[in-house]
């Protein structure tokens, strides 16, 4: 099938893969754009997974604020390069996973940060649902290591479904910019706050506590 110059550009614009890649995986799927992508993003994982252990110490803290101030999220990402971080595209992929972070609520970056005290707590919980639904002694082992996979999704950032695209978790999205961008990535840390969050909330409404004060 020959592939068109619309559909190399199609393709180059929705990855940002290269003109020459673009068009490599078209040709290879006889033009079906949606498994050439999946067939770029593999590719780009490999090349990927080849960078993951250089050195990522520069970067960019970037700071996230969201429902009129009750939300605040600060994130360190990390890149080899001064100059990668100071690039538009890295400081926007930055704020996506603040984005991330405010509005799913992970607790850790990944999975190996999770105390293992809490993962057997998690792990106790799930056996005890297993038993209760009548499952049989034999498989809630296997059953409890399949939910906690579940668990790992909810508190672990990098195991997140991408708030953007759910097809694709945070560190599927860290993989494919490493490989657009060239360099290892990685996220450091975070810290995120709301507003009230662990403090008592009171009973009486604040019209109450105005007219208490009025009548005295």
């Amino acid at each position: 099938m020959a592939i068109s110059a619309a559909q190399v550009k199609e393709l180059r614009e929705k990855t940002g893969a290269g003109m020459m890649d673009c068009k490599k995986v078209l040709t290879e799927t006889d033009g079906d754009m949606e498994r050439a992508m999946e067939l770029l993003r593999e590719k780009g994982l490999a090349k990927a997974e080849k960078k993951a252990d250089r050195i990522a110490a520069e970067g960019v803290v970037e700071s996230y604020i969201h429902a009129g101030g009750r939300i605040g999220v600060l994130v360190e990402v990390n890149c080899e390069t001064d100059f990668v971080g100071k690039t538009d595209e890295f400081r926007s992929f930055v704020k996506d996973v603040a984005m991330q972070i405010a509005a799913m609520n992970p607790q850790y970056v990944r999975r190996e940060e999770v105390p293992e005290a809490e993962v057997e707590k998690e792990r106790e919980i799930l056996r005890n649902q297993a038993l209760q639904e009548g499952k049989p002694e034999h498989i809630v082992d296997k059953m409890v290591e399949g939910r906690l996979g579940k668990f790992y999704e909810r508190v672990c950032l990098l195991e997140q479904p991408y708030i953007k695209d759910g097809d694709k978790t945070i560190d599927e999205l860290v993989k494919e910019k490493i490989a657009k961008i060239g360099e290892n990535i990685s996220v450091r840390r975070f810290v995120r706050y709301e507003l009230g969050e662990g403090l008592e909330k009171r009973e009486d409404d604040f019209v109450q506590e105005v007219m208490s004060q009025v009548n005295q």
